[in-house]
């Protein structure tokens, strides 16, 4: 009797990988939560999962702005801008002590020790991106500085994920790549630079990163928080779905994407 062996369907071969950081490489998205709950909690309200799956990727005002709009009852002087201040006395207290997550430091160690260039993009300002990755030189030291932050100017306002300019910035500025601009599919965008933005594969833990990565061209490791998938935050447009969906960085295969082995 014939025996019908399924297999994995080929992927693209990667020659560049970039990473964004906050809930993917480092536990920092529960500092966010619990940052956030605290000062929520005096007032009777709370930051669920729910509300937090709209918030992940975006830009830091966009986001507040976002949250704030579930709670209209708040003080008056709980404001946007009040929020965003208290938000980062104690967040700044915190920084310091986040760490990596499964998987995230051998990873990137091995990438970078096979001479993958990699890259970061985060949607986090310079100033706590520092806070963050300062005591976690093991995992940060091995982007060389081929780091793009929400503020760096290198994006232009309004243009955070999902739009793809930050991968692409990522993959022109400092991997050198011919990636041009604008979305994939837009007539301005030449072969030359599609067939290289298909070259880069990028690791998201959410949605509007596997959105952004996906206008950008790129194949898309999509990490999730298991809250997210809990609430059923695992939809997006069909054209953007991700390309490989992991419950942990641990579970990443770089030979299936044409990158090298884990050293035995």
């Amino acid at each position: 009797m014939e025996q019908h062996v399924k297999t994995n369907p080929p992927r693209q071969k990667i020659e560049y990988v970039i990473f964004d950081m906050d809930g993917l490489l480092i536990d920092s998205e529960r500092v966010y939560t619990d940052v956030t709950n605290e000062l929520l909690a005096p007032h009777g309200k709370e930051m669920t999962w729910d509300i937090k799956a709209g918030l992940m990727g975006k830009p830091e005002r966009d986001a507040a702005i976002h949250l704030l709009s579930f709670f209209p009852d708040l003080p008056p002087h709980f404001t946007i801008d009040h929020y965003l201040h208290a938000r980062r006395e104690l967040q700044d207290e915190r920084w310091p002590t986040v760490q990596p997550l499964p998987g995230a430091l051998k990873l990137v160690q091995h990438l970078h020790r096979h001479g993958v260039p990699i890259a970061l993009a985060t949607g986090s300002q310079r100033r706590n991106f520092e806070l963050k990755s300062s005591h976690l030189g093991a995992l940060f030291d091995c982007f060389e500085g081929r780091v793009v932050c929400a503020d760096d100017g290198l994006v232009r306002a309004g243009r955070g994920k999902p739009h793809p300019d930050i991968f692409l910035v990522a993959a022109a500025r400092f991997l050198l790549r011919a990636v041009g601009t604008g979305e994939a599919g837009e007539a301005h965008v030449s072969g030359e630079a599609a067939a290289e933005r298909a070259k880069g594969l990028v690791f998201e833990d959410a949605i509007p990163g596997v959105q952004a990565a996906k206008r950008a061209g790129m194949s898309v490791a999509w990490v999730p928080d298991a809250n997210l998938l809990s609430i059923g935050g695992d939809a997006a447009p069909t054209a953007e779905t991700p390309d490989l969906m992991l419950q942990s960085l641990e579970e990443f295969v770089p030979e299936e994407w044409g990158l090298p082995p884990y050293d035995l």
